[in-house]
């Protein structure tokens, strides 16, 4: 038998590969949909995919209507950073999108206070504040330098860190089916309502059609690869698997877009991961006890 540990590096890969296909899918269809274009279609075929498994292992029961606000406080964080995040692939590089998105572990820091009612310890501060320091560097803000894009990619961090912050209050009492359900569900109301403000909504073409189905699978796959991954292993091992997203996603974008190696993406990237692994690493005693 394996260890948990390297079970654990399998499922990691699971998701790196998901996360990373999402990112791909979704630069490919962008110039035929807009955001929440493809938010609805993925919204719609992950729910499909969500009843079908559900009622297939007999989960389907653990949907309940207890706590919708909650359900739809989580789902409206969660869709305004989706596409903020699909909009930020179309016009900055992919690492870089990638890099700033690994700021959301330190957004949710602030939020937890705020939601949860967690204390802000000095650790999580000074966490923050070099998280922070790894954004400038990722971003090199200047008059010249910044863009909508980059604003973009931070922001969805925010909306993934309230995403994350509201699903752990709800796994208090609610199955991962049941968060699941309402997510799709939610989201793919949130997309008509968006999609079709301005009665024009676009049809996907063929060729369209397997991306929307790989963003709706992949993404599905890369949070429960995700979460099975850190069942088995603590987030210090973990973590740093999920790192290799950034390097990934550099040469992919490197290979099919002709984007270049920033190393200021690197070494921001580097002092954010530094900032996550030093919160990690002060709340792994607290949490086993």
């Amino acid at each position: 038998m394996i260890s948990q540990t390297f079970a654990a590096i399998l499922w990691m890969s699971g998701a790196i590969v998901s996360f990373s296909s999402m990112a791909v899918a979704g630069r490919a269809i962008s110039f035929e949909l807009d955001t929440f274009e493809i938010m609805m279609y993925r919204s719609f075929v992950g729910f499909a995919i969500v009843l079908v498994v559900a009622s297939a292992t007999g989960h389907l029961g653990d949907v309940t209507k207890r706590h919708l606000g909650t359900h739809a406080i989580r789902n409206l964080s969660h869709f305004a950073g989706q596409n903020l995040w699909f909009y930020a692939l179309t016009v900055i590089p992919l690492a870089q999108v990638f890099a700033l998105e690994f700021t959301s572990p330190l957004w949710a820091i602030a939020l937890s206070a705020i939601v949860l009612g967690e204390r802000i310890t000095r650790t999580r501060g000074i966490a923050a504040l070099i998280g922070f320091i790894g954004i400038l560097i990722v971003a090199r803000p200047s008059p010249d330098s910044l863009n909508v894009g980059q604003l973009a990619a931070a922001l969805a961090a925010i909306g993934f860190a309230g995403s994350a912050v509201f699903t752990r209050k709800l796994t208090r009492s609610e199955t991962i089916t049941c968060i699941l359900f309402y997510l799709t569900l939610m989201q793919a109301v949130f997309g008509i309502i968006a999609a079709g403000y301005d009665g024009d909504v676009a049809l996907p073409s063929a060729q369209s059609v397997p991306w929307l189905v790989l963003i709706a699978v992949a993404g599905l796959v890369a949070h429960f690869c995700l979460t099975t991954a850190l069942k088995l292993a603590p987030a210090t091992v973990v973590m740093p698997i999920d790192f290799i997203r950034l390097p990934l996603i550099a040469v992919i974008g490197m290979l099919l877009y002709a984007e270049a190696l920033d190393p200021w993406v690197f070494l921001g990237a580097a002092v954010i991961f530094g900032a996550n692994y030093l919160n990690i690493r002060a709340e792994m005693p607290r949490n086993s006890k």
